[in-house]
């Protein structure tokens, strides 16, 4: 079960896809405009009734960009999403039903926590980001800083009552229809915590260290990639990278931005200053770009792609981080929002990166400055390559098997 974006549903085809070879009977639970996702990787479907691209164009949607701060635009986004959790919540009990485990998104865990306490389901947690507070880092989802060491933990802390809070409406209706007494959103995540309900992180150890202070059951799986098998490159796609020198991918994935045309011609331009050829994604921000030396794309599979690219410009999701270090590319990180800087310190810190430069900072001059120190500089390819050698050995899937053995044996 999980709820958000496509970053936030791909990755966890391929777990569905390794865990039905295994011979589970495996059905994804999320909005219905991800369902071809699933048929591709041949496991079941429950849709859920919201569409988050409408949500993310709609008028509330547009209003997240006049936030400027991580922690503004999460006050709107929990406003936004407590109002849509009420929606989903009979699509994800009706799913439960016909469940023997639930495997729940940190998008949808503390809803589907008392869904499977109620069903008398067990359950695991399947987290794309380290959500649980440390004091190693800021929360990832506020895109700060550290605070230090105090600072930090609190605020993590902090952070996962203010997610608590986004299903505050739906949980108490969902409580007294399975039968369960009535508890606080404070109160049901301390008591996750005092059971010690294990949560896997579908990212690399070697991208982000599980945190020495984490309680027992928080581990780190490895990465959960997108089901890719026999996906290949478009004819044109093809053609395209085949008639020159490598390009660049440009493409900021679900994101919505306030000016794609202004944003669009400062790529370009910066490409162009570079002396580079670019594949642009167009996306969810709606990027586009003209010239021979220019091809604006649609949709295109990652593992296919960024082997054949020169470098990637992206916006540091949790997912095109992943799909690049796996495919063994420098970047340029253009964080929006969100976890985005968090994984993009990531990234330079990692040496496969030369800055990160937010999107409200990208201008022609600071992107084209960038692309040259990644696609010059030869140690920010060695360094990438040898990183995603290492990730690609790793099997995310298998210790999340593991996990399930031992809370169903």
């Amino acid at each position: 079960m999980t709820a958000g974006s496509r970053g936030d549903v791909a990755p966890f085809t391929g777990l569905g896809h390794g865990m039905a070879r295994a011979g589970h009977e495996v059905t994804l639970v999320t909005h219905g405009r991800f369902e071809p996702l699933a048929a591709r990787a041949g496991i079941g479907f429950h849709a859920l009734p919201v569409d988050p691209r409408a949500e993310l164009e709609s008028s509330r949607g547009r209003a997240l960009h006049r936030s400027t701060t991580g922690v503004g635009k999460l006050v709107r986004v929990v406003a936004m999403a407590r109002a849509l959790a009420v929606e989903m919540t009979d699509d994800l009990v009706a799913a439960a039903r016909a469940a023997d485990v639930l495997l729940l998104s940190g998008s949808v865990a503390p809803l589907g926590h008392a869904v499977a306490e109620g069903l008398a389901l067990p359950s695991l947690g399947l987290n794309l980001q380290p959500l649980a507070p440390t004091r190693e880092f800021a929360p990832p989802m506020l895109g700060t800083g550290s605070w230090g060491a105090l600072g930090n933990r609190i605020a993590g802390a902090g952070l996962n009552l203010a997610v608590e809070q986004v299903f505050a409406s739906a949980l108490p209706p969902v409580r007294a229809q399975l039968g369960l007494p009535p508890l606080g959103t404070a109160a049901a995540l301390r008591a996750r915590e005092r059971q010690g309900w294990p949560v896997l992180h579908g990212f690399s150890p070697q991208v982000v260290a599980r945190p020495r202070d984490w309680r027992c059951g928080l581990d780190v799986a490895g990465y959960w990639w997108p089901y890719d098998e026999d996906e290949r490159l478009s004819d044109e796609l093809r053609r395209f990278i085949d008639a020159g020198p490598p390009p660049v991918f440009v493409g900021l994935g679900s994101a919505t931005v306030p000016d794609p045309g202004r944003i669009s011609a400062e790529i370009v331009r910066a490409l162009r200053r570079a002396g580079l050829r670019g594949v642009i994604q167009r996306g969810w921000a709606g990027l586009s770009a003209i010239g021979d030396d220019m091809l604006t794309i649609d949709e295109a599979p990652h593992c296919a792609l960024f082997p054949r690219m020169a470098a990637v410009v992206h916006h540091a999701g949790a997912g095109t981080t992943a799909a690049g270090l796996r495919a063994g590319i420098p970047a340029v990180p253009v964080p929006i929002q969100f976890d985005e800087s968090f994984w993009a310190a990531r990234l330079v810190a990692l040496g496969v990166a030369p800055r990160a430069l937010p999107l409200r900072r990208l201008t022609a001059d600071t992107l084209g400055a960038a692309l040259v120190r990644v696609t010059r500089d030869a140690g920010y390819r060695e360094r990438a390559q040898a990183l995603g050698a290492r990730i690609r050995e790793e099997d995310g899937v298998a210790p999340v098997m593991a996990a399930l053995d031992r809370v169903t044996g």
